[in-house]
């Protein structure tokens, strides 16, 4: 199960660098436990709509797909530092590099992803980041 996990991890982390949203959401299944560390009153704010919990494969497409609507393209980097596997669970840690396109500001932030691989497809998407980094930029 980890040999399986790992490649699908690396994967869907291979794909989000391509950036083609509905790709990397083919790796999603079709219900999916998504949830972020912000505070629930911050959920989907006009300035970062992406952030909010999702529950469906059509929903981690709009994720990514509005992700990139939020930032100024080629100046994004993201570098993992490491993938922890356990049986179906994985562990991203890295940093995120990034520059909002409404304010023009480059920010950096922590984060650290935990999925959940199940026949082949992501059930789990839990990330952790660092919020005041993200919202200032935006702010």
């Amino acid at each position: 199960m980890s040999a399986s996990t790992r490649a699908v991890v690396e994967e869907l982390l291979g794909r989000i660098g391509e950036g083609d949203a509905e790709r990397i959401a083919e790796l999603y299944a079709e219900q999916v436990d998504w949830k972020v560390n912000w505070p629930e009153a911050e959920h989907g704010r006009a300035a970062t709509p992406w952030i909010r919990h999702r529950s469906t494969r059509a929903d981690a497409a709009a994720h990514f797909g509005e992700l990139v609507e939020h930032h100024v393209p080629g100046e994004a980097a993201t570098t993992v530092e490491r993938v922890l596997v356990d049986g179906a669970d994985a562990v991203v840690l890295g940093e995120i590099r990034q520059t909002a396109r409404s304010t023009g500001r480059a920010y950096r932030a922590r984060f650290a992803l935990h999925l959940t691989v199940e026949a082949g497809l992501v059930v789990r998407h839990h990330v952790y980041e660092d919020s005041l980094a993200v919202a200032g930029a935006f702010s």
